[in-house]
């Protein structure tokens, strides 16, 4: 099995994967997600992903939207991202700090009941096809609302950020990086997740961030009601 593993089609990706539940937690294709595992049975998690596949569907805790029961453990919302584990070290106190790259969401089919620790879902990434091609529908993005946007948020909470590379990402990255790392609670993650194209996170993105500084004066405190 190739260590480097690029993937084009959502018949190259296992049907049954590990899960790794975290609330307000957002991993997008071709983002990376650092984690930082400690938990028995999440490092346990670690090491089958790293004799096998690599491979881990992140997925968040139950909101309120229909979400898929499990007797014994916390209801998960149907739809997360599957990440390949592509950097990894050891803390020396038995954690694991590693990243995933994001590959595709997927759609929970069914939990296994797989005897391991973690638990497992047979899922489908059909839903989603278009995550495993590079970029697609980025030409829709209304790309200078969005930097606007980002602007007047950045103003707002007096922050700075590097505009240059800002301005030089490609709209896919700068959709997906402002999604994973904007300051809005489970929800709104969740919602952003599960947008239907490039073009329509973005809008939402900029729809949620507004609504945040109009509600709070400007500074936005992460959430909506």
């Amino acid at each position: 099995m190739a260590i480097n593993k690029p993937y084009t089609d959502p018949s190259e990706l296992a049907p049954i994967i590990p899960l790794f539940p975290l609330e307000g937690a957002l991993l997008l294709p071709r983002c990376q997600l650092p984690l930082n595992v400690f938990e028995p049975r999440y490092v346990a998690m670690i090491d089958a992903a790293l004799a096998g596949n690599r491979l881990i569907g992140i997925i968040q805790t139950a909101l309120d939207q229909p979400a898929l029961a499990v007797p014994g453990a916390p209801e998960i919302v149907a739809v997360g991202c599957v990440g390949r584990i592509t950097e990894i070290a050891e803390s020396g106190d038995g954690r694991y700090l590693l990243n995933l790259s994001g590959i595709a969401r997927f759609k929970v089919v069914a939990e296994v009941d797989s005897g391991t620790p973690f638990r497992q879902a047979k899922v489908d990434y059909e839903p989603f096809r278009a995550d495993f091609t590079p970029n697609a529908g980025a030409e829709a993005v209304d790309r200078g609302t969005l930097l606007r946007t980002l602007a007047d948020y950045l103003d707002a909470n007096r922050l700075e950020a590097d505009w240059k590379s800002i301005k030089d990402a490609p709209n896919e990255a700068l959709v997906n990086a402002l999604a994973m790392m904007a300051p809005f609670g489970p929800r709104e993650k969740q919602a952003l997740l599960e947008a239907p194209s490039l073009a329509s996170r973005a809008e939402m993105l900029i729809a949620v961030t507004q609504m945040t500084m109009a509600r709070t004066g400007g500074e936005g405190d992460g959430t909506l009601q």
